[in-house]
């Protein structure tokens, strides 16, 4: 027969000292959840800063290359740069 394992007490570290979460109080507990919940939005946020860069950039790329060739610029737009308008 398998022995049973005794389960380890859930911890949290915060600022390099383990914590047992069921000596948290309430509040603290609500504490944590908030933290890991701003943490999971600011690295979502994060992530959408990078798209909207890469995209900012795309679109000022393309400003500066019709303001060098316009004829370019207006292939881009109509699509027959990309042979769809045939």
């Amino acid at each position: 027969m398998a022995k049973k394992q005794k389960e380890q007490p859930q911890t949290i570290t915060i600022d390099d000292k383990i914590y047992k979460v069921d000596d948290l109080t309430p509040e603290q507990i609500n504490f944590v959840n908030n933290v890991a919940d701003l943490d999971r939005k600011i690295s979502s946020s994060k992530f959408n800063l990078d798209q909207l860069n890469v995209g900012r950039n795309a679109f000022m790329n393309m400003l500066t290359g019709s303001l060098e060739t316009p004829e370019a610029f207006g292939a881009i737009l109509t699509g027959s740069a990309f042979g769809l308008n045939k």
